[in-house]
């Protein structure tokens, strides 16, 4: 279970004044960088999402590649502001409409001048086999699960910079099966002989780096919020995406 530990008032003050909001904002101005930013951080789940809808593979890159450039042309940024809501809502609602005034085009352009936004091609097969629909879920729920599943990889991305900067890196390797609610139990007996560390030591190490990881979740997730007190109503929202 992930931890939800707390900040001093100061330090989430200095956090919320560059979260992701602050990115939309940017791109909203014109920034590219920060709108290709935004791009790299929700393509999955909008991807998963139209894939859902029934779009093959290709029309599904497709989609997802030209929606963004069509938010992009049509200065949509304009309209989202954090008193509105959250980001991804916004971003789900818009896609939906794009799709369906996509829908009875035919003979779609390519929107963006021909503009690469995102490249396809970086994923590697296995990457592109686990963006596939694999149940009976919702285009919404596959949306969600995959932006919860994002916050997660982003989170356990960071800790293991961490740890690799700590010259610790080896041993987050080792560890890192045992770090997630899925893996609550790790076979200390015989994982600390092989670690060279007692059971006693390694029960704290794994304790303190799933206290980590869950600060580093919560700091995920207070990225796509307007106000601190949204954080603890998306954690809920993450585990529910996720069960």
């Amino acid at each position: 279970m992930l931890p939800t530990p707390r900040t001093s008032g100061a330090s989430q003050a200095a956090r919320f004044g560059t979260t992701q909001w602050s990115v939309v904002l940017q791109a909203e101005r014109g920034a590219e960088d920060a709108l290709l930013k935004l791009c790299q951080l929700y393509w999955r789940p909008l991807y998963a999402f139209v894939r859902r809808r029934g779009h093959s593979v290709h029309d599904a890159q497709d989609l997802t590649q030209s929606f963004f450039a069509h938010v992009l042309e049509h200065d949509a940024l304009a309209n989202v502001a954090p008193s509105k809501g959250r980001f991804r809502s916004f971003l789900l609602v818009s896609l939906k409409h794009y799709l369906d005034n996509e829908w009875h085009r035919a003979n779609a352009q390519k929107r963006g001048g021909g503009q690469v936004i995102l490249s396809w091609d970086d994923l590697r097969p296995a990457e592109r086999d686990a963006l596939e629909p694999r149940d009976d879920s919702t285009p919404e729920k596959v949306f969600n699960r995959r932006w919860a599943l994002m916050l997660l990889e982003r989170a356990m991305q960071q800790l293991e910079t961490e740890c690799v900067a700590a010259r610790k890196g080896e041993l987050f390797q080792r560890l890192k099966p045992h770090l997630t609610a899925n893996n609550a139990s790790a076979p200390y007996q015989q994982l600390a002989p092989e670690l060279g560390l007692s059971e006693g030591a390694l029960k704290v190490t794994i304790h303190r780096l799933r206290r980590r990881f869950g600060e580093l979740v919560r700091q995920q997730i207070a990225k796509t919020v307007a106000r601190e007190e949204d954080i603890d109503d998306e954690i809920r929202q993450l585990f529910a995406a996720l069960a």
